[in-house]
């Protein structure tokens, strides 16, 4: 789906919402989202991972590729704002950010821990980091499921990552 400016004040205007699926766009070759344009016109976007259409489930991977769409486009996007799609933002999208998307008291704690230190890449770029911003951003790159220590539903570990033998 090709949308333009007219789209995106009818999406802003109906509170309409948009998962930004960029692994799943350059699968199918379907096109790069306008990642700053949907901003720009105050549509609420989350990060999506259409393994119908792309290739992963990793939010990770998907941020990843995010960055690159927007790279592409002639934009930026700085770990704090990926994560946020990733995060509060998708949870935005879905009307569901009263329970989930972030750690105010009271939403339901589902959340993953992750390792900087999980791949000898990973564990390099964070060394160096100069901020947690930094460290975000190092994980965003080279990161991977390799990077996932643990996962949390409803404040229950569902998932811990087995030691390496």
């Amino acid at each position: 789906m090709h949308i333009d400016d007219t789209d995106r004040v009818r999406l802003a205007a109906a509170g309409s919402a948009v998962a930004f699926c960029p692994d799943s766009n350059m699968f199918l070759g379907s096109g790069l989202f306008d990642l700053d344009a949907a901003w720009r016109y105050g549509v609420s976007v989350g990060l999506g991972s259409d393994i119908a259409g792309g290739t992963s489930y990793s939010p990770l991977y998907v941020l990843n590729q995010a960055y690159k769409v927007v790279a592409v486009r002639g934009g930026r996007l700085p770990a704090l704002r990926g994560f946020y799609l990733a995060t509060l933002g998708g949870a935005r999208a879905l009307s569901l950010d009263h329970h989930i998307g972030n750690f105010t008291v009271g939403k339901e704690a589902d959340f993953t821990v992750f390792d900087f230190a999980a791949t000898p890449t990973l564990a390099r770029r964070t060394e160096i980091a100069e901020s947690f911003t930094e460290r975000l951003s190092a994980l965003m790159m080279p990161g991977d499921e390799q990077a996932v220590a643990a996962t949390y539903i409803l404040g229950r570990r569902v998932h811990e990552r087995r030691p390496s033998a």
